[in-house]
């Protein structure tokens, strides 16, 4: 291995009869060293929006949550909490109720999801650190007050300024309908919009509207029930078998991620999807080191005859090509990995591009990169075989 290793590196770093072959060959290692820039680069701002999307989302999602297995609520929500609070290192559970509905204003009106909620809800989940209008009052009593997302408050056009309040209607649940009367099939009531929040994600940002969970109860005709239990601790990995064990086989316990499952299965998806595009456009940027080994053979037929009259076999011969062309992609990926890595390292400390001019209302101002040594391995893995591979296809006869 090291007489082909040596002769490669010869032919790596010397002069060529044909200065073409001198070009071509900078040329694919320029090619992959881009290609594997941008790799490196997409990965990382990947990274960055999945950090950031669990960093946003863990503003209203309770580090565990409590769901029934089958059906839509808890019958006995109340008392589950109390029992879930009785667990050491649970700070509070509380009841969580939700369900679609309609929302109108004056003209405008939207489907919205409402989400009822105790006081204490809002303090633990620090709701107040995504108010972008008003303040985080939650009133069960009259007038009743409600926190909107910032979809909820352009669709109806309302504000916490607003003298009008906002009309909630939600599906009778219980009791006979008067088919001459169609009105009777809903119950509503009005809630004045405290606060407008805004957590940049289209899972809450959309349609949400918090309200009093005693105020959500009275709308839906329910007592004690509950959709969830929002379950507050800060060390959710060692309390969630306990909390499992309280709560039995008919509950699922869900952490952060699990609660927001198919937001997070999404951006992993579309990671992967653009990870193996990349792949593809590396691929095809390595074809020019198959052109660049091409050419070389052809030019070194006078120093293949003369290794073989040396003793060197043909095994030996096609082995310098194959490592031509590995070193090739070796040296391109590893100055493309390491101008990745400083470009994602540069923006994840400085943020040196910015999403844009007016970022008054976003809570953060620059692209969210963040750079893992796992991406940069399974980077440089990609690179490796693709250099050597393009080696066995240059020394095919």
């Amino acid at each position: 291995m090291n007489f082909p290793l040596r002769i490669a590196l010869r032919y790596l770093i010397s002069k060529k009869q044909h200065n073409a072959v001198n070009i071509i060959s900078w040329i694919s290692l320029a090619g992959v060293a881009v290609a594997t820039m941008a790799l490196v680069v997409v990965l990382s701002v990947f990274n960055g929006f999945n950090s950031l999307a669990l960093r946003q989302l863990s503003r209203i999602d309770p580090p565990l949550s409590v769901v029934p297995v089958r059906g839509k609520v808890i019958a006995d929500a109340d008392a589950l909490a109390t029992k879930l609070s009785a667990i050491n290192g649970i700070t509070a559970a509380l009841p969580v109720l939700q369900e679609q509905a309609l929302a109108r204003s004056g003209s405008n009106q939207m489907p919205i999801k409402i989400m009822g909620v105790t006081p204490d809800f809002i303090s633990r989940a620090h709701i107040d650190s995504i108010i972008i209008d008003g303040e985080p009052l939650l009133q069960s009593t009259e007038p009743l007050t409600a926190l909107s997302s910032i979809g909820v408050a352009i669709g109806t056009g309302l504000r916490p300024t607003s003298i009008y309040p906002m009309e909630v209607y939600v599906p009778r649940r219980v009791g006979r309908i008067n088919t001459a009367n169609p009105s009777t099939a809903f119950r509503s009531d009005l809630f004045r919009m405290a606060g407008v929040f805004q957590v940049e994600q289209d899972t809450y940002d959309t349609d949400l509207l918090i309200i009093p969970l005693d105020a959500a109860r009275q709308l839906l005709d329910y007592t004690t029930q509950a959709s969830s239990i929002a379950v507050f601790t800060p060390a959710p990995g060692s309390i969630r078998d306990q909390v499992k064990t309280i709560a039995g086989d008919g509950y699922l316990v869900k952490n952060r991620v699990e609660q927001q499952e198919q937001a997070f299965k999404m951006i992993q998806t579309e990671k992967w999807i653009t990870f193996l595009m990349l792949t593809f456009i590396l691929i095809i940027a390595s074809f020019n080191i198959i052109s660049t080994l091409a050419m070389l053979i052809i030019e070194k037929q006078g120093n293949r005859r003369i290794l073989s009259a040396m003793g060197a076999t043909p095994r030996q011969i096609n082995l310098i090509y194959i490592i031509q062309g590995w070193l090739i992609s070796v040296i391109g990926g590893f100055i493309g990995i390491i101008g990745g890595a400083l470009l994602s390292l540069a923006q994840q400390h400085f943020g040196l591009i910015k999403l844009g001019t007016d970022t008054a209302n976003l809570t953060i101002s620059a692209y969210p990169v963040e750079l893992h040594f796992t991406d940069l391995l399974t980077v440089g893995a990609i690179t490796i075989v693709i250099g050597f591979f393009n080696g066995l296809i240059a020394t095919r006869r």
